[in-house]
């Protein structure tokens, strides 16, 4: 068969037409929903104490998200989004990655943030936005960041950090770090003008980025099926531009594991990005601001119940002799216990102070900056009563 040699592909003398059947990607599970192993697998590198902490963190995470989203419904914190179903996908990733490797998530990442050491105080300070956040009180709650964990702040518009993981990586590539950049998205913002021209250069200049897409059915109300594309879901968009791709069981903490661990060394062994989409479903809400009952039924999320990726988990671990139901039991407790008393002594630490807002955009805060800070004070002395003594403190 003849071959152009200029663009690298072969010459047909008769029409051959491809769409969306053409290309169908498999699905990688290692871990059955019954807790069983499927035979023949090829298991991740792993051991006990790397398996317990995953599952404990996954156990924290899910546990943190009951207790905020309760408190949310108090009017305690303002706005919340959990990741009940997807904690496999964040955790067991993070646990295949090297702690100087850097994260740039969405926001259902809480479960890698956690695996690095972010501590309870510090996920309850910034959901107050105390003057103990990090972040000093400027973001919406879970838009978490951390310097000390690699773990770039998150941003609300949807899919800046897709790009932003792209020249991260190649920053990496060119200082020969060894390290890489995994950037977390869902379906939904796969379908942002900025996934494709992170994808593409990414390909082009061959940068150590992993590009996780956790595909949870929805983005908010809009199904992913029939509504978000037409073809194979995400992952045939990464062979599209030349990237090696993976899909996933993202409620199989292994398979995510072992997907995982071997991106991490095509990426930074090789230079290749890679495309992972891991399959799952949000068995929450979008955010405490959406009512999922008004676009899906009951039966549709009793079918991904016994899916759930903890109780899996658990199932294998409890065959294996690695986990007992008391430790289960007295795990939640103890998670329970520590967010509650944090989230108590969170919320008795005042705002930063009003000074901080334009602290940090320069070296030292210009005439402007300052005239408009000296306005605003002004205005919530005149108007007091319209700001909660909360909102920030002007002396």
């Amino acid at each position: 068969m003849a071959k152009d040699k200029k663009h690298n592909t072969e010459i047909v003398t008769q029409s051959q037409w491809f769409d969306g059947d053409s290309v169908t990607i498999p699905m990688l599970q290692l871990l059955k929903e019954d807790g069983s192993l499927h035979k023949g697998v090829e298991m991740p590198e792993y051991d006990k104490d790397l398996i317990v902490k995953i599952h404990d963190t996954m156990l924290f995470i899910r546990t943190l998200d009951e207790r905020m989203i309760a408190a949310q419904r108090q009017g305690r914190i303002s706005f919340y989004l959990a990741s009940r179903g997807e904690e496999a996908e964040s955790v067991a990733s993070a646990a295949a990655l090297d702690q100087g490797d850097m994260i740039m998530g969405q926001y259902r990442e809480q479960g890698a943030l956690a695996y690095r050491g972010f501590t309870v105080e510090q996920f309850m300070n910034q959901l107050f936005s105390n003057e103990q956040d990090l972040g000093k009180g400027r973001q919406m709650p879970v838009h978490y960041g951390c310097r000390e964990l690699n773990f770039m702040t998150i941003s609300s518009p949807l899919g800046t950090q897709i790009p932003q993981a792209t020249g991260y990586a190649f920053g990496q590539k060119m200082d020969k770090t060894g390290k890489c950049t995994i950037c977390y998205f869902g379906e939904g913002a796969a379908s942002e003008g900025d996934f494709h021209a992170a994808l593409n250069m990414a390909s082009v200049y061959k940068v150590p980025v992993i590009f996780f897409c956790r595909n949870n059915g929805y983005a908010i109300s809009t199904p992913s099926q029939g509504e978000q594309y037409g073809g194979d879901g995400i992952a045939p968009r990464g062979i599209g531009y030349g990237i090696k791709t993976i899909r996933v069981d993202g409620n199989d903490v292994f398979a995510v594991l072992k997907a995982t661990q071997e991106a991490r060394r095509l990426a930074v062994e090789e230079n290749e990005p890679v495309l992972i989409e891991a399959m799952s479903y949000r068995m929450s809400g979008h955010s405490t601001s959406d009512d999922p009952t008004g676009y899906r039924t009951r039966d549709e999320e009793n079918e991904w119940k016994v899916k759930d990726p903890l109780e899996r988990l658990q199932k294998w671990m409890l065959s294996e002799g690695w986990l007992t139901e008391e430790h289960i039991t007295s795990q939640h407790e103890k998670v329970k216990a520590s967010v509650l008393a944090a989230l108590k002594e969170a919320e008795k630490v005042p705002a930063p102070h009003i000074d901080e807002l334009i602290n940090d955009v320069y070296d030292t805060p210009n005439g402007l900056l300052k005239e408009q800070l000296e306005e605003l004070k002004e205005h919530i002395r005149k108007y007091p009563d319209a700001y909660p003594k909360t909102s920030g403190r002007l002396d």
